[in-house]
């Protein structure tokens, strides 16, 4: 229960289907320790843990608040850092979610004897042909089947999404006829809850010593090799990035590519951004347990893209993804998810694979 309304209603809906209810409330960052400039906010700030208290409280279940934030740390924000320094743009949602919050829930349930845990996702489960299968939510705006392509079956097995067949309007509603009206007028926030100014770049350099001094003054790159000046770090930039690069070159130039290695930024132009094929590391399937050769699948490689018609090929330990139409601003780190129909498939970290310079 981060204290908003999803992981609310989630709760109350299921407390009132006859659930023997437990609240759960992770404490996964404090923000102070983060150097940022802004009042603490999301779900690890002292009024959501009191608004989900409130919300146990209120309804005669349990209420306890979960301290992970020496795990959470050493895993998902070391990994943040590593993947940026690595010349890739990380995705800490999906790593938080398979590594960390369903984790360290399920071990909490053991030990509490439940048999399920249950969030405030917007995502559906159901079990067939021995496998159990997310699909997206049926609030197509909401869905976030995007984040949960890393979960085992084991942890599907014990998962509810008391959200997935309703829609956002429903929720609110829901909440305003029980009387919580603030909590359906409750703000979300979309920002890295331990990044809440959203400020990447500023937590980078807090977070690593002397980062400026190490990466400051690379050279920015065409694909032939070409220095066309002068950039500020590449662990600043972003694959797909046009705004901010300060550079004049006649045209709108964006980042095709970074070299850690050389600390070089490869530029580009729009149509350079797009590309038929990636390779994708790390993957995890879910609809199925192996897929057979030349798979199609819509795959998205970005949590609001509509996704892409593509077809899929395992290759060792990778899976090798041509698309049927060239698709923009490819960026390693970030998670490519593969679906059939409404169907999670399964999915994988965007390889980075070098383009030149």
């Amino acid at each position: 229960m981060s204290g908003g309304i999803d992981s609310s209603i989630a709760a109350m809906l299921l407390h009132e289907q006859g659930y023997e209810v437990i609240g759960i409330t992770m404490k996964t960052w404090d923000y102070s320790s983060s150097g940022g400039s802004k009042k603490e906010t999301g779900c690890c700030s002292l009024d959501s843990i009191n608004d989900a208290r409130i919300m146990a409280v209120n309804h005669g279940f349990p209420h306890y608040i979960l301290d992970i934030r020496e795990e959470f740390g050493d895993y998902i924000i070391d990994n943040f850092v590593d993947e940026y320094l690595a010349g890739r743009t990380p995705n800490p949602c999906v790593l938080c979610n398979t590594h960390i919050k369903w984790e360290a829930l399920l071990k909490r349930a053991n030990m509490l004897n439940c048999d399920y845990i249950a969030t405030g996702h917007y995502a559906q489960v159901r079990y067939e042909n021995n496998r159990y299968v997310v699909s997206k939510g049926l609030d197509e705006h909401k869905d976030q089947s995007y984040v949960l392509w890393g979960l085992s079956q084991e942890s599907l097995k014990r998962t509810i999404f008391p959200l997935g067949h309703m829609r956002k309007n429903e929720i609110k509603k829901m909440a305003i006829d029980r009387g919580y009206v603030e909590l359906a007028n409750k703000s979300e926030s979309y920002e890295i809850c331990f990044v809440p100014d959203n400020d990447y770049r500023g937590f980078l350099k807090r977070r690593v010593s002397g980062l400026e001094e190490r990466v400051n003054g690379g050279d920015f790159v065409l694909t032939d090799g070409t220095v066309v000046g002068k950039h500020k770090g590449y662990p600043f930039y972003t694959v797909g990035q046009r705004k901010g690069l300060e550079i004049a070159m006649g045209e709108p130039m964006h980042v095709l590519e970074i070299i850690p290695e050389t600390n070089r930024v490869v530029l580009g132009t729009k149509n350079d951004l797009e590309k038929q094929e990636m390779y994708v590391r790390n993957f995890n399937l879910i609809k199925y347990n192996t897929i057979p050769a030349d798979f199609n699948a819509l795959t998205k490689i970005r949590y609001k893209d509509p996704g892409a018609l593509s077809t899929l090929n395992i290759e060792g330990d990778k899976i090798k993804v041509l698309f049927h139409q060239k698709v923009s601003a490819i960026a390693p780190g970030q998670s490519a998810v593969f679906y059939e129909g409404n169907d999670l498939v399964g999915g994988g970290f965007i390889e980075r694979k070098k383009l030149g310079g």
